[in-house]
């Protein structure tokens, strides 16, 4: 039986604000804004790994597995952060974006 090359598997760091979907935070969205730029620019830097940041800071049930999302295919993620995640490649994260649960990091696991 031939394996599925559609589905990846994934990781993010998500931090919410207040005008996000389902969001329980309470800080304005250009404060989420300021901290996603504050840690991509320390992942740009290499000086935290992604696991890490995503652990500490994630908004997402996933921090508790370093922002794991396992393996899923196309169209199981809101269209944003699919697009961003199938564009990588393996071992790669994207620039911040933004999704309506808020901003965002993704990083391509396989």
């Amino acid at each position: 039986m031939a394996e599925k090359k559609s589905n990846i598997s994934a990781s993010h760091i998500l931090i919410m604000h207040n005008e996000s979907k389902d969001s329980r935070s309470e800080i304005s969205k250009d404060e989420a804004q300021k901290i996603i730029n504050d840690i991509h620019k320390k992942l740009v830097e290499k000086k935290s790994r992604f696991v890490d940041l995503a652990t500490e800071h994630s908004d997402c049930s996933s921090a508790s597995y370093g922002g794991s999302l396992g393996e899923f295919g196309k169209g199981v993620m809101v269209k944003p952060f699919e697009d961003a995640v199938f564009s990588l490649k393996v071992g790669e994260f994207s620039k911040p974006f933004e999704s309506e649960f808020g901003f965002h990091i993704a990083k391509r696991d396989k």
